[in-house]
């Protein structure tokens, strides 16, 4: 008996929780989850972190030319001459180190560190285009729903006002001609709805595509993005923290630090050396060397390489002055838009609120015969495209917000306070930048790959 009532006890829990669990709402999607999950599976942050991690290994190549070079050399000949034929055999140890090259390694480590700070901010330049793309895909979808609510409320209504002039034409209230009208109006309107169910499919495959996975029930636009109250305080921010920018400037001083390498290569270069070596009969041997040599012709190879670093220079410099340029375009274009869409939304509401009081207006005259069934079914769609408008002003606004954040090069997820792990590009250059050899430093190199997942 007890287990009986035990039973029908848990039955009961079990239904009630069901039941409360059906009634709770779904958590809409809001806009940060479509941002986390866009930099959380981007295949397009992933390629370019690896790259930056390549350019980290390039300092690290550098920095191993400062060291010396040991190799083994296994080598067997045979002598066949008047004097003495036969076959030897040696196995030697081999050291060369590089004592003075007027700083031409040294140089090379520190055009391989800014080329890194440069790789660095074409990181943030894509993790920018990360964001701003599951920021056009969210309101894509956002805009795209409403739209198809809106189109599927026309048919709706379309349907009862084809239902109500039938009932009229058979009363002799109506023609013919406008129950056609109203036909006609329907079939146009389910046309319609197909054509904006399929912009949603659309929508959804490009939500995909930039955020990893398919939308939910999406939230409503969240509060705008703390911006800047003028259009030259916007553009004084870009200027000085655009991503793109701050590439070009270090991308500028790598090719300045070109040119004093191409003019040390001019120099000479002071190299010491060491050999031991065992032959077959096991006799060591040992020798010790210093070099001074520098090259006197190259057939105009050096001249070519030092006009050439100079060039390098020149389009560097030219291309971070374009930067500026262009940086400062997209900030009074993103202003720009950002205005038009404030515009537009005032202007789509007073249409909105325009055209449902002159639609219900023309319904109450049709009642009495004021108005023909044609002239109720064009308030409607002129009503149907207000609302629209103000959909795809509503959504093309929210983009312009985080577009004009982008122009500035503060569309980040650390700007965004996002609140989740961000990838730190400091991590794997620490572990590498000293050309790690021995056991210790590769134990923390491997700590950062697996931090990392890549290990």
């Amino acid at each position: 008996m007890i287990a009986r009532i035990r039973h029908r006890i848990i039955a009961l829990a079990g239904a009630v929780v069901a039941a409360l669990a059906l009634a709770m709402p779904l958590r809409a999607e809001t806009l940060a989850d479509a941002l986390i999950s866009a930099y959380r599976n981007s295949n397009l942050l992933e390629q370019n972190q690896a790259v930056l991690r390549a350019a980290d290994e390039d300092v690290a190549a550098a920095v191993a030319r400062l060291r010396p070079v040991l190799q083994w050399v296994a080598q067997t000949s045979l002598t066949d001459s008047a004097l003495t034929s036969g076959l030897s055999a040696s196995l030697s140890l081999q050291g060369e180190v590089t004592l003075y090259d007027f700083g031409r390694n040294r140089l090379g480590v520190d055009i391989a560190k800014e080329t890194v700070l440069a790789t660095r901010e074409a990181l943030v330049s894509i993790e920018q285009e990360v964001l701003l793309a599951a920021v056009r895909a969210y309101f894509g979808v956002s805009s795209a729903t409403e739209n198809v609510a809106i189109n599927q409320n026309s048919v709706k209504v379309l349907s009862e006002t084809l239902r109500a002039t039938q009932d009229q034409f058979e009363v002799g209230e109506v023609t013919r001609t406008d129950v056609a009208q109203a036909e006609a109006r329907l079939a146009a309107a389910r046309a319609a709805l197909a054509a904006a169910e399929g912009q949603l499919t659309v929508a959804r495959e490009a939500f995909r595509a930039a955020v990893g996975r398919y939308p939910g029930t999406l939230a409503p636009a969240p509060r705008s993005p703390a911006l800047p109250r003028t259009q030259d305080e916007a553009r004084a921010i870009a200027l000085r923290s655009h991503p793109t920018i701050r590439q070009a400037q270090h991308q500028a001083l790598a090719a300045d630090l070109g040119i004093a390498v191409a003019a040390a290569a001019r120099m000479p270069e002071v190299t010491a050396g060491l050999n031991l070596q065992r032959n077959a009969q096991g006799a060591d041997s040992s020798a010790a060397s210093l070099t001074l040599k520098q090259t006197i012709y190259s057939g105009g190879a050096l001249a070519a390489s030092h006009r050439k670093a100079i060039a390098q220079r020149d389009a560097a410099r030219a291309a971070l002055h374009q930067a500026g340029v262009l940086v400062a375009q997209q900030v009074g274009v993103a202003w720009s838009d950002l205005d038009v869409t404030r515009s537009q939304i005032a202007a789509s509401e007073r249409e909105v609120e325009a055209a449902r009081i002159a639609y219900n207006g023309v319904q109450e005259e049709a009642k009495l015969g004021a108005r023909t069934t044609l002239d109720v079914l064009d308030a409607e769609q002129a009503l149907l495209n207000a609302q629209a408008n103000l959909i795809n002003a509503r959504a093309n606004r929210q983009v312009a917000f985080y577009s004009l954040l982008a122009s500035m090069g503060l569309l980040t997820a650390e700007h965004l306070n996002l609140g989740i792990p961000i990838y730190d590009p400091s991590a794997y250059y620490n572990a590498v930048k000293d050309a790690p050899a021995t056991s210790v430093q590769g134990e923390s190199l491997d700590r950062v790959l697996r931090a990392i997942g890549k290990n």
